[in-house]
């Protein structure tokens, strides 16, 4: 039961790996942030899961825009984001 969890997670996260391994090089690095978006939206997923952790990666690329300054923009943990959600 756990692998159809899962799987939704999983398979996002090969989607993004294949895009860093075929359409990312040809794209060259332009990156903002640190991590990458890419980066962030598997580790995003990783620690929040599917849901939580695509929003958090929507969210990342939504800010990729030539007026953000980017930076270094880490992963919320998942005791930063609840304490977070709580103060809104």
């Amino acid at each position: 039961m756990h692998f159809l969890f899962a799987l939704p997670s999983n398979l996002m996260i090969l989607i993004i790996k294949v895009y860093q391994k075929l359409l990312s090089p040809l794209l060259g690095q332009n990156c903002r942030f640190t991590p990458t978006c890419s980066s962030y939206a598997i580790d995003a997923i990783k620690i929040h899961g599917f849901v939580k952790g695509s929003w958090f990666a929507a969210k990342r690329i939504i800010k990729c825009h030539p007026l953000h300054p980017g930076g270094d923009d880490p992963v919320p943990d998942k005791q930063n984001s609840l304490k977070q959600h709580r103060e809104k």
